[in-house]
């Protein structure tokens, strides 16, 4: 019977064994995660964004695992995506530019050809060390010019998908029940991926950008039933789109705890953040005198923080668990950063906009993001309502292009933007204008709408 036994023991216990043997083999360079949601509001987790402050958190939604997130890394409350849209923020992560340089550039036609042979995290990371693989699984959305993942040197990726692929819209897919936004796929072809890593001691490069919380709202039947628990709020009550949050949460939550079995944990740095903020409205929500991303103002589509403030969480080594910081940062400061750790010789081209947050990392939250300017700008126009905003330290700028309306907000006393300052500073409010206006002329930056844009 023992030799029946032990031969069948051996087969079983080969797979995990080599698995446990090949994470003891750890690349030298550190590993990459960015996990990225879809409009999701700064105020739209369970995880306050400024402890303390209760109204910076959802009134009804439940996020537990990126509350575990945060107590393992560090939050940064003036966290901000690239763009208050969806396809802009996408290119500008890959790049490290602001849409102003590419989806609003004057001569959006001919940008794509130098998009395509650009500096990116993947191109960055393999010139660092070729042995870097690079995926991406979820949602691309590129939008006009059919880049893909591959083109854009990814090694593995779910192609050149949109809003449709995870609605279920482009494939007729009958089956999303079980799969609502395909959260339950897209999290197991990471996890696999990061199997394949550790089984070849390779260094990495994952982007998981989920479908939800975009609409459509989809959920599954277990999320609805855990929201059925819930207490509805006067911010937040639509049970359905709580429910979605739900399985974004899941699936955020899977992805760890792969990530936590692999051992990955000690040469991987994570970095979560949805790629705009939260909608002003959803179909069957009320209006109970809150709105969905209050405290801030506005939403996406728009410059007001509302629509570019997003949860921003990073984690890894040397990151302070359980630490918050106040120094803005942007998807635009991956790239930098990243160069920085995987130790990238090369002089980063001066078209980069973002800078390393590496120092503010390891640093407890405290310090400089150093980039070429010592500004954040957020730009659109061409098929969007042409409007800008400039950060410089506390204050900010606000610039709606056809009216020539300037809105000046100190945002360390008026984070709900209600506070116009124009009139009582105009030679400041003067001055971030010029600053503004200097750098679109220079990146030749369109600033009038000229047609009309789809959702994004």
């Amino acid at each position: 019977m023992k030799s029946r036994v032990f031969p069948l023991l051996v087969l079983i216990l080969a797979p995990l064994t080599a698995l446990q043997a090949a994470a003891g083999a750890k690349p030298s360079k550190p590993n990459f995660i960015v996990i990225l949601s879809d409009d999701q509001s700064w105020v739209g987790t369970s995880q306050r964004m400024i402890p303390g402050n209760p109204e910076t958190a959802s009134d009804y939604f439940r996020t537990p695992n990126i509350e575990r997130l945060a107590a393992q890394g560090m939050i940064f409350s003036s966290g901000y995506a690239p763009a208050p849209f969806c396809c802009p923020t996408r290119r500008s992560l890959q790049v490290s530019q602001t849409p102003a340089r590419h989806e609003y550039q004057a001569d959006r036609e001919g940008w794509p050809a130098v998009y395509r042979q650009q500096l990116n995290i993947p191109r960055m990371l393999k010139a660092a060390d070729p042995s870097y693989r690079a995926a991406h699984f979820g949602k691309w959305d590129h939008r006009y010019d059919n880049v893909s993942p591959a083109d854009q040197g990814y090694d593995v990726s779910d192609g050149l998908t949109s809003n449709a692929t995870g609605s279920g819209r482009d494939a007729g897919d009958d089956v999303l029940h079980l799969d609502p936004k395909r959260v339950v796929s897209v999290t197991d072809r990471a996890c696999a991926f990061l199997e394949e890593q550790v089984q070849a001691a390779r260094p990495f490069y994952l982007q998981v950008s989920h479908y939800a919380v975009h609409l459509a709202i989809q959920h599954s039947a277990a999320a609805m039933e855990r929201t059925k628990a819930l207490t509805p709020g006067k911010k937040h009550h639509l049970a359905t789109f709580a429910a979605m949050t739900d399985d974004l949460d899941t699936g955020i939550g899977r992805l760890m705890e792969k990530i936590r079995t692999l051992g990955l944990l000690e040469n991987t740095y994570i970095f979560f953040l949805s790629d705009n903020g939260g909608r002003t409205s959803l179909p069957g929500s009320k209006d109970l005198g809150f709105g969905l991303n209050h405290p801030l103002r506005g939403g996406k589509a728009s410059m007001y923080e509302g629509g570019i403030r997003v949860p921003f969480i990073v984690l890894g080594p040397g990151v302070k668990a359980g630490s918050v910081s106040t120094v803005p940062v942007t998807g635009l400061d991956f790239l930098p950063t990243m160069a920085e750790l995987a130790g990238y010789q090369p002089t980063l081209p001066a078209t980069i906009d973002g800078g390393s947050m590496t120092s503010v990392l390891r640093n407890a939250g405290v310090g400089e993001v150093k980039r070429q300017r010592p500004y954040l700008i957020f730009h659109q126009a061409y098929d969007r309502n042409a409007q800008s905003a400039l950060r410089w330290g506390d204050l900010k700028l606000v610039k709606t292009w056809k009216s020539g309306k300037l809105e000046l907000f100190d945002l360390s006393k008026d984070l709900s933007e209600a506070n116009d300052l124009s009139a009582k500073m105009p030679e400041k409010t003067k001055e971030l204008d010029q600053v503004l206006t200097a750098f679109l002329t220079e990146v030749k930056a369109t600033t009038v709408q000229t047609k009309i844009g789809k959702d994004e």
